[in-house]
């Protein structure tokens, strides 16, 4: 799979998850409900933590990645930025007070191996992968 062909499908991917988490009926109480006072989240699926800060992360990096898709080295730059960005977002859940983003942004449980895959499948299309590079023509 190209570069390109990766950032196209984390973005639609993340688009799709950042919209579902705004959809009543996919979301499920979080025990305790609130990260900080005044902050609550609820559980996509029932599985990942998510509040309205945290969709719209999602949905940043879903237009990022449609819109990098286009091009091979805006594909190459999105791939390493999602790697480091998620790989960051994994350690953060496992120090605490980060663990909640300094009460904004839920970071637990299935969330944390869910971003380290994504961090990984990233990591290999920003730096290993070789996409071939399409031929121009005059």
């Amino acid at each position: 799979m190209s570069t390109r062909n990766f950032a196209r499908i984390f973005g639609i991917l993340f688009l799709l998850v950042g919209v579902a988490g705004f959809v009543p009926p996919l979301l499920q109480p979080a025990q305790g409900g609130a990260i900080a006072p005044g902050v609550h989240h609820a559980l996509l699926f029932g599985m990942f933590p998510v509040n309205p800060l945290h969709n719209a992360v999602h949905l940043g990096f879903g237009l990022w990645g449609v819109w990098a898709s286009r091009v091979q080295r805006s594909a190459l730059l999105y791939a390493r930025g999602v790697a480091i960005a998620y790989a960051l977002f994994c350690v953060a859940g496992f120090i605490p007070g980060l663990d909640d983003m300094f009460g904004i942004l839920p970071l637990y449980g299935n969330d944390l191996w869910l971003h380290l895959l994504l961090a990984v499948v990233a990591a290999y299309f920003g730096w290993v992968n070789r996409s071939p590079v399409a031929p121009t023509h005059p």
